[in-house]
């Protein structure tokens, strides 16, 4: 019994201890699940994780389907695919005069060929949206 009470007691004490998500950890872990919906060929997910996504004119949506489209299809046939969408080790940079995280990204690609990308994220209404 007197175990459970310190494996208890030792639960509370790193609970509490866990650090919060930093800004630029929360932009690129939700950069990640955007780039993740091309991955998966879903361009009509990625769209809608634009800032004002909901706000484009219906041809000027279907344009911008279209480029992520043609997009996912260059991707397949030069590197056979996204296989992995990963966070670099340097996470991000926040730009507090513009209001802008910096979310860096690795593409691990079929191919074995990584890239590592930069995507601007904004926060509205406390959802990270790219920019």
């Amino acid at each position: 019994m007197k175990n459970l009470l310190y494996i208890a007691i030792a639960f509370v004490v790193l609970s509490a201890c866990s650090a919060k998500a930093t800004p630029e950890e929360e932009a690129a872990k939700a950069a990640q699940s955007y780039y993740t919906f091309l991955a998966d060929n879903q361009p009509e997910a990625f769209l809608d994780a634009k800032v004002g996504a909901d706000s484009l004119p219906e041809i000027y949506r279907a344009q911008m389907r279209k480029v992520y489209e043609q997009y996912i299809s260059e991707v397949n046939d030069n590197h056979g695919g996204i296989r992995e969408v990963g966070i670099s080790e340097n996470v991000g940079r926040c730009d507090s005069t513009l209001g802008i995280t910096y979310a860096f990204l690795i593409l691990s690609f079929n191919d074995s060929i990584q890239e590592e990308i930069t995507v601007p994220m904004v926060q509205q209404n406390g959802v990270w949206l790219m920019k």
